[in-house]
């Protein structure tokens, strides 16, 4: 493999003599501009495996740079240098396809975390074989793969949004896989599964002695997942005061384990997940905004599988599979009848309930088929909806709009029971907007 080469972009010749002299040690030679336009110049003359650029430029801004390197030359993986304390610029930049960023007064270990990242990106040699897949062909499948290759290239953080059992995580896996980080650790946590009291300890760690029980030195999470991926996975829960903190990780790039005086430098890439609408909390000050526009630069949105209900067939068919090799029997197939029955039903609980479904199913069958009778759906199907007796004239109980209303009130107290009380969820649930059901509840006086 040939040398690497980067173009350093910035008018203070110290700065200059810095990055050059770094990207030497570590084996890149390196072109220099002084403005925007000299840069332009010479990204037209020839091919860069990275550029690094100062956001201030006599003639104009980094902003450009970014921007005419990602209309022209868009594998060229470009990190900006911004000013100390200017966490706002630097999340512009990643929104507009810059590949990470270094704050002013700059950190050589920082820096070579960055130019490490960015040579494997191009060192196609490296890259590793994903293990898992997304399984479907729908269009919304098809635009979830699209997004995770795209995004895998730069480390600008990613949120997740999606109903419980949409695979979040498996999206947040692919992602690590596909990017230059694959072959270093993919660290995943539930917010809602650490006591509040462990939280500081578990995410930045503790020095031995730092309070009762701290018999030894720890990493924390972030040290743990140093140069990969943490993914953190119902975010929503973290209390305000770890809020605080992680914001603060995040755009220092440093975390300071729990008795330590001295903070250490980490490079991690963030992927967060949710089922809950922050945007909601934030109104109700349950989390902090400036924190979510830290997480949300890039953001994805996970659908439910009653939004790709011809992936159902695909997706039982794998699951018989994989479930059978576990408890060693040869996998039965699903006749016609049985995939038009699954395909039919809502599953509230997305892929999940669907696996738990054809398991539950396998572990009560024998043979080499399955049919619809076998099956025990829960709910009443999507295609069985317009025969229920709910909308029939023999159930009517008093005049049509009082039954209507009756109606309108089950379904969504149905809808509110499967979400756990989430008005945004049941919003999706019953195909409507969350200020329209919002309105509804309170006309109805639903509690």
């Amino acid at each position: 493999m040939s040398e690497p080469v980067a173009l350093i972009i910035d008018d203070e010749q110290d700065l200059l003599s810095l990055l050059s002299i770094t990207l030497r040690r570590m084996g890149v030679e390196s072109h220099k501009a002084g403005n925007v336009a000299e840069a332009k110049s010479q990204l037209d003359r020839r091919s860069f495996d990275l550029c690094l650029t100062d956001l201030r430029l006599p003639d104009g801004s980094g902003m450009e740079i970014v921007k005419y390197i990602q209309d022209n030359y868009s594998e060229t993986p470009v990190a900006v240098i911004t000013a100390f304390g200017d966490p706002k610029t630097a999340v512009e930049a990643l929104k507009l396809g810059a590949f990470d960023y270094i704050a002013k007064p700059i950190e050589v270990e920082q820096l070579k975390a960055i130019i490490e990242s960015s040579i494997r990106l191009g060192d196609t040699s490296q890259s590793i074989e994903p293990a898992r897949t997304l399984l479907g062909e729908s269009e919304e499948i098809n635009k979830i793969r699209a997004l995770i290759n795209k995004v895998a290239r730069n480390q600008a953080p990613v949120h997740i949004h999606g109903e419980t059992g949409t695979g979040k995580e498996l999206i947040a896996r692919l992602i690590h896989e596909h990017g230059p980080r694959a072959s270093n650790p993919f660290v995943a946590v539930n917010c809602g599964a650490i006591p509040s009291e462990l939280m500081e300890s578990e995410f930045f760690g503790h020095k031995k002695g730092s309070f009762t029980g701290a018999f030894s030195d720890k990493k924390g999470l972030f040290e743990a997942a140093n140069g990969g991926t943490l993914f953190l996975d119902e975010i929503a829960e973290l209390p305000q005061d770890l809020q605080v903190k992680l914001l603060r990780t995040i755009q220092e790039k440093t975390v300071r384990p729990v008795g330590e005086v001295t903070e250490r430098a980490i490079d991690v890439r963030i992927i967060s997940a949710t089922h809950k609408d922050l945007q909601e909390m934030i109104e109700k000050d349950q989390f902090r905004e400036d924190l979510y526009y830290r997480v949300n630069v890039i953001p994805i949105s996970a659908p439910s599988l009653g939004e790709r209900p011809d992936d159902i067939p695909v997706l039982a068919e794998h699951f018989l599979k994989l479930i059978s090799e576990k408890i060693g029997v040869e996998a039965p197939t699903l006749t016609s009848e049985a995939l038009k029955m699954l395909a039919g039903h809502q599953f509230p609980g997305n892929v999940r309930e669907l696996e738990n479904l054809l398991e539950r199913t396998l572990a009560l069958h024998e043979g080499k088929t399955i049919d619809a009778e076998d099956i025990d759906l829960p709910q009443v199907s999507r295609s069985n909806k317009g025969t229920s007796e709910a909308a029939s004239v023999a159930a009517m109980d008093g005049p049509i709009e009082e039954h209507l209303v009756r109606i309108e009130r089950k379904l969504i107290t149905d809808a509110l029971k499967r979400s756990g009380g989430n008005i945004t969820q049941a919003a999706e649930l019953l195909g409507t907007t969350f200020r329209s059901l919002r309105y509804k509840i309170k006309k109805l006086e639903i509690e």
